[in-house]
């Protein structure tokens, strides 16, 4: 292939377009870096400021902090004085990267591309062989999962989320029995305890690491009403023991995805509801191709979600399953998807009302 071959002005726009795609994934490892060393809140509270003091605020090395303040000004995000040597966030950009942001907080979410980082040499190998790697090479899943969920479930969970599903608040007011299947660190499921005294809670996760960090902070909680259990999900034997049954994020990384749906279906009672929180996304590729994290939902199924599934003998539906799949698999298992809902504050997830029709 010669010049000659080559349309210049698109060879010139793929090449800025590939040169800011190398800026932005070294920005987002900047940015997990930040949020991991608190300078983004640092620098929110101090107005502008030198290398020094910015240092001597967040109680980090200077030499670290320049490089990192020099990384986070060529991005765009942090303003700089080069007259008077001065560093600011902008209060536009503290509110989606700070801590104070609670589930804005975009931070967060930069944790994910060191953490995949780890493992690609492992999913090269199984580009080339098959299977998956397990969920015990992603050392740090259940603690960035754990930050990024919790800033959503303390902020929306009780006031926005749960009011999605009929007449559940006042249910919860008086008492249910209520299960989050894939609890992970147990922080939802601790959330709705402390709000709900009245109600019955249990967490089920087969991570026994998981649960033992539910464990501590509902016993930090002071909270009685909530229990927990390692259970592999898609070997539930429960026979309608919940009045109402939650999964946020759990479900399309499991390896037998529809034995997980089938057993949530049996542990319900009728007329109970299951509110299934899930990745928002067409099952179609062509439906994707404008959706603002896209790029994000795919590599992060293929280096994570699908790949832990493939790893156990599993489905591999990945993250970017879509609404029609998850529709397709909660009706196959006797649900009724009463509605699609979207929450303010919660971009990323739809929010499946399932209800668990009465038998004749």
């Amino acid at each position: 292939m010669t010049h000659a071959d080559l349309d210049m002005k698109r060879l010139g726009e793929f090449g800025e377009k590939i040169g800011g795609i190398l800026n932005g994934a070294a920005a987002a490892l900047m940015i997990s870096v930040g949020h991991k060393v608190a300078l983004f809140d640092t620098m929110s509270d101090a107005g502008p400021a030198s290398v020094e003091k910015i240092s001597d605020l967040s109680g980090l090395n200077k030499r670290y902090v320049q490089e990192w303040l020099s990384a986070m000004t060529t991005a765009q995000i942090v303003e700089y004085d080069a007259n008077r040597d001065l560093y600011a966030l902008p209060k536009e950009h503290a509110a989606m990267l700070t801590r104070a942001a609670g589930p804005r907080n975009q931070s967060l979410y930069m944790q994910y591309i060191p953490l995949l980082a780890k493992v690609e040499d492992q999913i090269v190998y199984h580009f080339k062989h098959g299977g998956g790697v397990p969920y015990s090479e992603y050392t740090t899943f259940h603690a960035i999962m754990a930050e990024a969920s919790a800033a959503r479930f303390d902020s929306l969970l009780v006031s926005t989320v749960l009011p999605i599903v009929p007449g559940l608040t006042d249910q919860l007011l008086n008492g249910i029995k209520v299960a989050d299947v894939g609890c992970g660190s147990g922080h939802a499921i601790n959330v709705m305890g402390a709000a709900f005294p009245n109600s019955k809670f249990t967490g089920i996760d087969f991570s026994e690491e998981a649960i033992n960090v539910a464990r501590e902070e509902s016993q930090r909680m002071g909270l009685k009403n909530v229990s927990f259990l390692v259970q592999d999900a898609a070997q539930l034997d429960i026979d309608e023991e919940f009045d109402f049954i939650t999964t946020f994020d759990a479900v399309h990384d499991q390896a037998k995805p529809r034995d997980m749906v089938a057993g949530i279906f049996k542990s319900l009672r009728p007329n109970g509801y299951w509110l299934c929180a899930d990745l928002c996304a067409s099952s179609h590729l062509g439906e994707n191709l404008d959706h603002p994290i896209g790029t994000f939902g795919y590599t992060v199924s293929c280096m994570h979600c699908m790949s832990v599934s493939l790893a156990y003998e599993g489905e591999g539906l990945g993250a970017m399953w879509g609404a029609q799949k998850a529709r397709d698999i909660f009706q196959g298992a006797g649900f009724t998807v009463d509605e699609v809902a979207r929450v303010d504050g919660d971009a990323g997830n739809n929010y499946y009302v399932c209800r668990k029709p009465v038998t004749a």
